[in-house]
């Protein structure tokens, strides 16, 4: 098996600018006025050309920062700041004003870059930020960017926050909380742990990950007193993925869990839902990144929402965007290396071992370690 061989300089990043009315294309616009950037890669852009004007004009020492309209990204150059104009007709801009036409162009930009990507124009996709009510009026028809990358790429998604200190999963997505309980499963625990685990070896390098399991309930349901799906659905789920070699520990109460450091001790935490995750993750991790994990493709996107009440103020800050590029960039090269082990695991072994050549005893422990 021969991979090829990605540099900096190759690797084409597709960003989605998200709702014309956020927050979206300024960050964009602020981290392209450093140049430096276009050493990691060709960019191309999927949302309006006047979004892009329009945030500018809000945004100091952006002069410099220019688009080149392009069809779709085979047509992207190197060193600019291409993009594929997903609006039609002459769209005025009102900052922090949902509508479904801005949800259109959200729409539209989201499944230009998914055509790109799925051709192989793109290997990366970042997202800026939706508004969701806004896509459904415009026809989208699904929940958010997770479902409809699943829906266009296959797989079950797991998303998962990111930071330079934690990491965080959910076993359900966006899933109203009174469906959450329902919705649990030993199977499904089994199976996000397995994604998991996945996820930060193939993602991250995390050779032997240890991952911490979050409880439903408060004080891990107290014996049953205040819920039994501890005992009977995420307990079950623990043990079984630990038999199976993964090293996966709890139910731990949530709240004792973060108060405590005690997510320090561990590669990743899986949380049940979405806010018993998301609040403490952005609480103690500001500027983190969420990756859509267990698809064939990269997707990241920062940590915050459209953010209406500040667009086009000029005071947005892009250093969740900013570490979304970066996070997509790595994944895609930890991909890379992952598989190129895979292709290969005698001669990276023998490299880890010193370069020496190989014993008989040496590929034993190989094989005992595999």
């Amino acid at each position: 098996m021969i991979l090829e061989r990605v540099t900096m300089d190759n690797i084409r990043i597709g960003i989605t600018l998200g709702d014309p009315a956020g927050v979206g294309a300024e960050t964009v616009i602020k981290i392209f006025r450093d140049a430096r950037m276009f050493d990691m890669g060709t960019f191309v852009l999927y949302g309006a050309s006047k979004a892009m004007s329009f945030y500018k004009s809000k945004v100091e020492d952006a002069a410099e920062v220019a688009c080149n309209i392009v069809r779709s990204a085979a047509e992207a150059a190197p060193r600019k700041l291409n993009l594929v104009e997903c609006a039609k007709g002459d769209m005025r801009i009102n900052a922090g004003e949902p509508s479904a036409e801005y949800g259109a162009v959200a729409v539209e930009s989201l499944r230009r870059a998914a055509a790109d990507l799925k051709a192989g124009h793109l290997d990366v996709l970042v997202t800026a930020p939706i508004n969701k009510n806004s896509m459904d009026e415009a026809g989208f028809g699904s929940v958010g960017h997770t479902e409809f990358l699943a829906e266009q790429f296959g797989g079950r998604p797991l998303m998962l926050m990111c930071s330079e200190i934690m990491r965080v999963g959910l076993a359900t997505i966006h899933l109203p909380v009174a469906e959450v309980a329902a919705a649990l499963s030993e199977e499904l625990i089994v199976e996000r742990i397995a994604q998991l685990e996945k996820s930060l070896r193939e993602d991250f390098g995390v050779r032997k990950p240890r991952i911490a399991v979050l409880a439903l309930n408060p004080h891990a349901g107290d014996g049953g007193l205040l819920g039994r799906e501890e005992q009977e659905i995420i307990s079950p789920a623990i043990v079984k993925a630990y038999e199976g070699g993964t090293l996966a520990f709890g139910p731990f109460a949530a709240d004792g869990f973060f108060a405590a450091g005690t997510f320090k001790k561990y590669d990743a935490v899986l949380a049940m839902y979405h806010d018993q995750g998301l609040a403490p993750f952005k609480t103690l991790t500001p500027n983190g990144v969420n990756v859509t994990t267990n698809l064939s493709v990269v997707r990241t996107s920062p940590d915050h929402g459209v953010a209406y009440d500040i667009a086009g103020k000029g005071v947005a800050d892009e250093s969740s965007m900013r570490n979304a590029i970066y996070m997509a960039l790595d994944i895609y090269r930890s991909r890379q290396r992952e598989a190129e082990y895979a292709a290969n695991p005698l001669k990276h072994y023998e490299r880890e071992r010193g370069g020496r050549d190989m014993s008989v005893k040496d590929i034993k422990e190989l094989k005992a370690e595999s």
